[in-house]
């Protein structure tokens, strides 16, 4: 930005902010459609996983988020959880990912730098981050536990995959 993309008032023009939000909406839908892609390609779970944490990170700012999977080891997330306090972080969400049979499919964590708690649209971009997560360990669990056979039966959650509502804009 230059002088002239201010106002008198020392604010960015209009025009300039829709520029600026229309850059960031552009942005968040790539990064959305890579990560459907990835799921639909069937790239590793950790990957998919690391990757809706990262974009979450980036749209909330200032918080860091890890998705724990139930075979996790207990020990380790709770040192997660002690160093996060050693370091100033503070939980800032704590919920379970849950599928719609009421499996416990992991656990999404989120520390943040001060202590607060998420505002309605964070909430709503966390929700659309859990959401994409139980769909990425529940196609992971379909592909690495089940027989083709076993997949063509849940072909409504591999629809809800590649049409998913979620998005993370």
């Amino acid at each position: 930005m230059n002088e002239h993309d201010f106002n008198s008032h020392g604010r960015p023009h209009k025009r300039e902010l829709q520029i600026r939000f229309d850059d960031e909406i552009q942005y968040l839908l790539t990064g959305e459609e890579q990560l459907l892609q990835s799921l639909t390609a069937r790239a590793p779970l950790t990957q998919v996983l690391d990757r809706i944490c990262r974009a979450l990170d980036l749209k909330i700012g200032n918080v860091v988020s890890h998705i724990a999977l139930p075979e996790d080891d207990e020990g380790e997330l709770a040192a997660m959880a002690m160093n996060a306090a050693l370091f100033g972080l503070y939980e800032f969400c704590s919920e379970a990912l849950v599928a719609e049979n009421d499996e416990v499919l992991g656990r999404l964590e989120i520390y943040c730098c001060v202590s607060r708690i998420p505002s309605a649209d964070e909430t709503l971009w966390i929700e659309r981050a859990m959401c994409l997560a139980a769909i990425a360990i529940q196609l992971d669990e379909l592909a690495n536990h089940h027989t083709p056979h076993d997949m063509r039966r849940n072909q409504p959650l591999q629809r809800r995959a590649r049409e998913g509502p979620v998005s993370m804009n």
